[in-house]
């Protein structure tokens, strides 16, 4: 059993496409990820012995990204390889830039509410929304999961629970609109949210709070209620 997984490594070792695929890409060195990208050597040398001449030139790897795709070709990199190695290159450089811009927190109904008040005040119907949210509570992305004729709307457990295990969100957020303008909850609502408060509770993914939108009005200077404000989470 020891020999066999001995020859296994050996093998692995030789092939890191295969490498990448069993141990994830931790596992392979800088210019056996390059080699995958090169896919096959020249006359003789492996797409690993390119990638590691191609690294000795630059340096290191930032000046390999920084050189233009003309600079790159070599003996075993031509112009299709070159470019190439700039689309990864660049990629790189745009899931950075992403990872950077940091999406806005939810830890507080009117962050919420600041993300969804233009649509929901120009939705004509009822627009059920998810939001899911990572263990920081900021913002993974929006899911609609419904709609319905003004106030009446059908709301399954594993509509509004699907986008987040597909996601693999931390937690979800509720919100939809009441187009009268008038954002207290209804028995429904209310009856929803506790049915859906349990369901997450099974799911072990919380449902952090639900959101009604309308419009303000003198007698109400918010244009939203938060039902976990209101109390309705008590004993779920």
């Amino acid at each position: 059993m020891q020999t066999h997984q001995r020859i296994h490594d050996l093998q692995l070792a030789d092939r890191p496409r295969e490498r990448l695929a069993q141990r994830g890409p931790d596992s392979l060195r800088t210019a056996e990820l390059i080699a995958i990208l090169l896919r096959t050597g020249v006359r003789g040398s492996s797409a690993l012995a390119v990638a590691e001449s191609l690294l000795h030139r630059f340096g290191n790897l930032e000046s390999v990204a920084r050189a233009p795709w003309e600079q790159l070709r070599m003996p075993g990199i031509g112009r299709d390889k070159a470019l190439a190695l700039k689309s990864a290159f660049a990629l790189a450089k745009r899931l950075s830039e992403e990872l950077r811009q940091e999406s806005p927190v939810l830890d507080h109904p009117e962050a919420v509410a600041a993300i969804l008040r233009d649509d929901a005040i120009a939705a004509p119907v009822e627009r059920l929304q998810v939001l899911l949210v990572n263990t920081r509570r900021r913002l993974l992305r929006v899911e609609t999961v419904a709609e319905g004729l003004l106030d009446q709307i059908l709301v399954h457990a594993r509509e509004v629970f699907r986008p987040a295990i597909v996601a693999g969100a931390h937690a979800i957020i509720l919100a939809h609109n009441h187009p009268s303008g008038d954002p207290s909850p209804s028995e429904a609502d209310i009856r929803v949210t506790r049915d859906l408060i349990r369901a997450g509770n099974l799911l072990k993914i919380e449902l952090l709070d639900h959101l009604i939108l309308g419009r303000r009005s003198k007698e109400r200077p918010r244009d939203y209620v938060s039902l976990r404000e209101l109390g309705y989470w008590g004993g779920m």
